[in-house]
């Protein structure tokens, strides 16, 4: 059975390096969510009568789901599905507190601030150039990172609803949204932690 994701040791700077942030998450859902097949074909159970070489004689097509144990799917769903999404979800929730939070500690105030100032005592004669009264301020590094994080959402509710539609048509799962599926993973979790 595969490992789910480890999630990193969290502080502003892994968050404020979006190459680390962006490394994290696509390589927690290459591992998890984009092999979801090959993870739930391992799940299937090998055939009890052996290998038939009579079988490969005449090509007959099989049906793509073939049972998979429910003991062996939901283990799968608590030990590594729904771990990795929980890992994905708390990396994003803390960067997006941090992406809200003033940030006194932002490397490029100084330039921001400097730029204003240059644009203030400029001249603009929009006779001559009319694209001359355009003024792009550098965003803050926060609202990079929130803007990310927007993204990185979409791409999480995309990748979630796609892998949870594979473990329902395979596992024969009741629930219908992968939210709700992960949120009585929590709640069972927590209750039985306390």
């Amino acid at each position: 059975m595969a490992e789910p994701s480890v999630q990193p040791h969290l502080t502003p700077q892994f968050c404020f390096s979006t190459i680390a942030l962006r490394d994290f998450l696509r390589i927690s859902r290459s591992a998890i969510d984009d092999s979801i097949t090959q993870h739930l074909n391992a799940l299937v159970t090998p055939s009890q009568s052996g290998f038939d070489p009579a079988s490969t004689a005449v090509r007959i097509p099989r049906a793509p789901n073939r049972s998979i144990d429910p003991r062996a799917c939901q283990a799968f769903k608590d030990k590594v599905l729904f771990p990795s999404w929980q890992a994905r979800s708390d990396v994003i929730t803390y960067c997006a507190y941090v992406a809200t939070s003033p940030d006194p500690d932002d490397p490029e105030v100084g330039l921001r601030e400097a730029e204003t100032e240059k644009n203030r005592e400029r001249v603009v004669d929009e006779r001559l150039d009319p694209y001359s009264a355009r003024y792009f301020p550098r965003e803050p590094r926060t609202q990079q990172l929130a803007n990310l994080l927007r993204q990185e959402r979409g791409v999480e509710n995309i990748v979630r609803s796609r892998t949870w539609g594979l473990v329902r048509e395979r596992c024969g799962d009741s629930f219908q949204d992968a939210e709700e599926a992960l949120n009585r993973w929590r709640a069972e979790r927590e209750r039985r932690s306390t």
